[in-house]
């Protein structure tokens, strides 16, 4: 059987863990960091005005977006979003259209037609947290556009004891939801030591080797394996849908095995 680490933000972990718990599958919710207003009201207001367009990385971006410069003053001439959760957070905001990729990656907004031409000069406004991948900035700004990053939030990361990873493997936790580098980078850091203590080396092997890592994407998956994770398992993109539908074919297969 299934029990399933969850790592998410706090919204998005407490919906997946009341799924998970509704199909019987078990879990232990526990996010690794916590959201916080990053920029001001006189930069948010600059940014979230002159964008010929406008483009929204995730539901926090347009939460803390809207909490520093409302959504009713916005100005532009087109709003995208990279998933449909995005473009529900933004249609709740009175914001549409909303234009939203079938793949939900800077890879799928990139090829729709609308981003995936020349721009002279257009000013695109990019919202985010204060990290992320640079592959979205970097093509639209060779197809000539003029790109910003407004950081309308900031990751702050939660502080846990040496003893963490212990603790999962005590709670029996033999699959681990995952759905970005940053997340991957900070659990390899709790769970795999650089300067392994020889009680550790067992339970190091257990994580490398032993668990599931459920990835939301081949790039995090090639990043998980060069870390040295052995079991990873890909999801078809960072939805509650597509986390659940994986896992509940995982679920299945024990199950299957276990008869």
């Amino acid at each position: 059987m299934l029990n399933v680490l969850i790592t998410r933000p706090t919204n998005k972990a407490k919906a997946l863990e009341t799924s998970l718990t509704a199909l019987g599958i078990a879990c232990v919710n526990q996010p690794l960091f916590d959201y916080k207003t990053k920029d001001d009201a006189e930069i948010s207001q600059r940014l979230l005005t002159h964008g010929h367009i406008i483009i929204f990385v995730s539901v926090a971006a347009v939460e803390f977006a809207n909490n520093v410069f409302p959504a009713n003053y916005w100005q532009y001439q087109s709003v995208f979003a990279v998933g449909n959760a995005t473009k529900l957070a933004l249609e709740r905001l009175g914001i549409t259209p909303v234009f939203c990729p079938t793949q939900e990656n800077s890879e799928g907004l990139l090829a729709l037609p609308a981003l995936n031409k020349s721009f002279n000069n257009a000013p695109i406004t990019i919202v985010r947290g204060d990290r992320g991948r640079e592959h979205l900035a970097s093509q639209l700004r060779e197809l000539g556009a003029n790109v910003n990053y407004l950081e309308s939030y900031q990751c702050v990361w939660r502080t846990f004891t040496k003893d963490i990873a212990q603790q999962w493997f005590k709670q029996q936790i033999n699959c681990i939801v995952v759905t970005s580098n940053a997340i991957l980078e900070k659990l390899v850091q709790l769970m795999l030591p650089q300067q392994e203590a020889k009680h550790t080396g067992q339970l190091t092997k257990y994580w490398q080797n032993e668990c599931l890592w459920l990835v939301a994407s081949h790039r995090i998956a090639e990043s998980a394996k060069s870390l040295g994770l052995s079991q990873v398992i890909v999801s078809d993109g960072a939805s509650e849908k597509a986390i659940i539908t994986t896992l509940k074919q995982l679920e299945e297969e024990k199950l299957r095995c276990s008869i």
